[in-house]
């Protein structure tokens, strides 16, 4: 068995040891072009070279949840697109998001600038009925989140495009009901996969539609929203705020408007980081089970997109 690891923005060669060490009856080897035929690909972003090279595969392995990079590639259609489920993400990205959200409904951002300022301040406690939060997106990551929310007593919706039962939370589905789910929500939290229905979902009329003061925290994809849209909608007062941890191009560029909007707080694309050593884990046990002919989970449907 071969195994070909095609990795942009992190280094390959960790990947390369661990494989090799969990799977020693195969090969185990760093793409370079020219390289031989795989069974099998660990990839994150890899070039379109890639794949017109290795067009035997037999399945592509993701390092990551997003597949959006990987479903605008042109891959040979027998090829399975594997994502990971899990590998430690969703308790990362439910600390992050209930972090988010708490230090919102709390005012902490306020306190933590009358302190700079030497004011000793008082803020009126605020009511948890008055922020039901949202999450868009209800698969491992977000139902993680949903699920970590209530245990803070917020009252939590969540939408998904099929129908989910997740208890404590109440669920709306499809796109008729999504108009109903944001204007019950005043904190909505982005946890969709990137598809050509959800691009640009976050814009004025959606964003719009949540309740006065309203606040966004987006950890799915940059293209989710219109920036532009987010920016009026701060400053004319509708929303109250943002936490934002992608963005369309990502580094976000010097002098972009969300660096130092005093609405915006913006986090490096670090809401939950791929943890090697779970997910090398994971990924070993897929290909095993692919080379048995047994069923996997995570495998992508190209046509829905995630």
């Amino acid at each position: 068995m071969h195994i070909t690891v095609c990795l942009s923005q992190q280094k390959p060669d960790p990947w390369q040891q661990g494989l090799q060490a969990a799977l020693p009856e195969a090969d185990v080897r760093i793409w370079q072009p020219g390289a031989p035929a795989a069974d099998h690909a660990v990839v994150w972003s890899p070039p379109q070279a890639f794949f017109d090279e290795q067009t035997q595969l037999k399945a592509v392995f993701n390092t990551g949840a997003g597949v959006d990079a990987l479903l605008a590639a042109r891959i040979a259609p027998g090829t399975r697109i594997v994502r990971l489920d899990d590998a430690g993400m969703s308790v990362q990205m439910a600390e992050y998001v209930c972090h988010a959200v708490i230090r919102h409904f709390r005012e902490f951002d306020a306190y933590e600038a009358d302190v700079k300022a030497g004011r000793w301040s008082y803020r009126k406690p605020r009511l948890r009925t008055d922020f039901p939060v949202g999450v868009m997106g209800l698969g491992v990551l977000g139902e993680r989140v949903a699920r970590a929310l209530t245990v803070f007593d917020f009252p939590v919706h969540g939408w998904s495009r099929t129908a989910k039962a997740i208890e404590g939370v109440v669920c709306h589905s499809g796109e008729d009901r999504l108009d109903g789910f944001l204007s019950q929500c005043r904190v909505l939290v982005n946890l969709l996969p990137l598809t050509p229905q959800t691009e640009n979902i976050l814009n004025r009329r959606t964003l719009g539609l949540l309740r006065p003061e309203g606040y966004l925290i987006n950890v799915a994809r940059g293209a989710h929203l219109v920036e532009d849209d987010l920016l009026v909608l701060l400053d004319s007062g509708h929303l109250a705020g943002a936490t934002l941890d992608v963005f369309r191009t990502e580094p976000l560029p010097a002098g972009h408007g969300f660096w130092n909007h005093p609405k915006i707080t913006v986090t490096p694309h670090t809401s939950a980081r791929t943890l090697r050593e779970e997910s090398i884990a994971q990924i070993v046990r897929k290909i095993r089970a692919v080379e048995r002919g047994e069923p996997i989970a995570g495998e992508v449907d190209r046509q829905r997109g995630y």
